[in-house]
């Protein structure tokens, strides 16, 4: 490349068609690097301060190298300006203001020079190699590809993949598994970004979709959309679990994924370091498609909660530890599957947890609505579990209760009323008493109650609830009672830690309230702020006058 620059012309254009092919870039592209390295070597001979221009034919190899100048009156830059007289020399009939083309000899490059050069024609092909590299991979996330492993370092694979090189890094690599160099590896590409060393492919063997994307090559019915995996989880190198359905009535899901003898999915198995694979029938009824992400255990019943996000699974006593699994895995795997929280309990457990809440709404109702013990019991036995209930809910549906008449309703329904308005009062002075401004008080969703829950934490005026995020305000509680599991986590389960500040959630995690509700409640909590710049704004420009007259006062007569 070196002695490119001063090569005759076929030589010129040999060299630029050799780079393209080797490089698998546009010959255009080397050309135009030459030809920048020829103007950048031209302007060292000649002077940096001219503006030279070089030009080689791709097809003749021809060589042209000029100077522009422009036209001028009065000659103030001598390398790029040429007066009239001057300029008509070089080109008749030149006037003012044209701009003129200066022919320059050939130049004849030094050592220096054709290193120089070859150094710009490197750099400007290598960042055409890179470029060529993104557009070609930068749509290919979710696909799998074959590459060979060019090196281990840190941890993290390096893997030739051809006209690039991709990276599986350790947290996306199966646990245990050996990676030698030389060897052929599949993965997932996962993610292309642009980077100034060229693009950077980050490869997975650990994501769940590399195991949807081979059971799609072993499978033709899911190549086809005949059978569709709707989800999946994976402990990668241990076991996954993967829920299918099919869009034809008559072909199983589960026994196309097996396939003969176990042919297709051993395929899959073997490929992934010998992962055991649970297929499972997915089911819109998401209680039906828990009981069947939890097998190979029997489920007694599920209780779904929806307004805190999570699932009881009642399990009978011997069923329990192979519900869980070992270390926590088969109830992880599907929580992760399903989307939600898991709690699984035995059938002892669950009887004891709702002898406990039957007792405390039992005994609430004995004493905000002051009526006997059997009376309270029969409210929470029909379902009612708060004083809103009992207050707001239709008449005839508490006079539609066994032994109940229009009249205890009217009663009970009046008795709840007042037993909220007791509360809220106290919670009202409660919150004045810890300095909780009334303005509070006026932005939608807050209660008295959590105007207390505000105070306690020492958020007492607009600005300091105003200063909150949405998450900090509203964040449920993350907690990590015995066998909950969240379907985010991954690995064995490990000794809950002392809870630490983010996992306490936000300050009104405990209420329920919804992200657009937190988000009302902020912006409430900022219009002030607003309102205050728009006067201040408006004042700005009333006080210009003012200055004025008062310069004008000061200034002598």
């Amino acid at each position: 490349m070196a002695s490119a620059i001063s090569a005759n012309k076929a030589e010129l254009l040999a060299i630029a068609t050799a780079v393209a092919s080797e490089k698998m870039i546009d010959k255009s592209i080397v050309i135009e690097a030459m030809e920048e390295a020829i103007q950048k070597s031209a302007r060292n001979r000649y002077g940096a301060e001219n503006d030279i221009r070089a030009k080689l034919d791709p097809v003749t190899g021809d060589l042209r190298l000029w100077r522009v100048v422009e036209v001028v009156e009065e000659v103030e830059d001598y390398f790029k300006q040429v007066d009239l007289k001057q300029g008509q020399k070089l080109e008749a009939g030149a006037s003012i203001g044209d701009f003129i083309v200066d022919p320059l000899p050939p130049v004849d490059l030094g050592r220096i020079d054709a290193q120089s050069a070859k150094q710009v024609i490197f750099q400007k092909v290598r960042d055409a190699e890179r470029e060529r590299q993104f557009e070609e991979f930068k749509d290919r996330a979710g696909e799998i590809i074959t590459g060979v492993i060019k090196s281990v370092e840190f941890g993290h694979v390096i893997v030739n993949l051809g006209r690039a090189e991709g990276v599986i890094r350790r947290d996306q690599q199966i646990p245990r598994e050996a990676a030698r160099t030389g060897e052929r590896v599949r993965a997932l590409i996962t993610k292309v970004e642009r980077n100034n060393r060229g693009p950077q492919i980050f490869l997975s063997r650990a994501h769940p979709d590399f195991m949807r994307k081979l059971f799609a090559q072993e499978v033709p019915e899911i190549y086809d959309g005949i059978i569709e995996i709707k989800a999946a989880a994976r402990d990668p190198g241990s076991r996954a679990k993967i829920g299918v359905i099919s869009h034809d009535s008559s072909i199983d899901p589960v026994g196309a994924c097996v396939g003969m003898k176990g042919s297709r999915v051993q395929a899959v198995v073997q490929e992934m370091q010998g992962e055991k694979i649970d297929i499972i029938p997915w089911s819109e009824d998401q209680a039906t498609f828990i009981v069947n992400a939890l097998q190979p255990a029997t489920v007694s019943r599920v209780v779904l909660d929806e307004e805190e996000g999570r699932i009881e699974v009642v399990v009978p006593e011997d069923q329990l530890s192979l519900a869980i699994g070992r270390r926590g895995q088969n109830v992880r795997l599907a929580s992760q599957l399903t989307g939600n929280q898991i709690d699984i309990m035995t059938e002892e457990e669950a009887s004891e947890k709702r002898q406990k809440e039957f007792a405390e709404r039992s005994k609430m109702f004995e004493e905000e609505l002051d009526v006997d013990e059997t009376l309270s019991q029969l409210l929470v036995a029909e379902g009612f579990a708060e004083l809103e209930e009992v207050a707001y809910v239709e008449l005839s549906e508490l006079a539609g209760i066994e032994g109940f008449d229009d009249d205890l309703a009217e009663e009970l329904q009046n008795r709840a009323t007042e037993a909220l308005e007791r509360q809220d009062t106290a919670h009202r002075e409660a919150r004045r008493e810890l300095g909780v401004e009334d303005d509070l008080a006026e932005l939608p969703h807050l209660s008295e109650a959590m105007l207390v829950t505000l105070g306690k934490a020492g958020i007492k005026t607009l600005d300091d609830l105003a200063d909150l995020a949405t998450d900090e305000l509203i964040a449920k509680k993350r907690e990590a009672p015995r066998r909950r599991v969240n379907p985010e986590a991954s690995g064995p389960p490990m000794k809950r830690p002392p809870q630490r500040e983010q996992d306490k959630g936000g300050v009104l995690g405990e209420y329920g309230l919804s992200e657009e509700q937190g988000n009302e409640i902020i912006m409430a909590a900022r219009a002030h702020w607003f309102e205050d710049e728009e006067p201040a704004a408006a004042a700005a420009p009333a006080a210009e006058p003012d200055t004025q007259e008062a310069a004008d006062a000061d200034s002598p007569q």
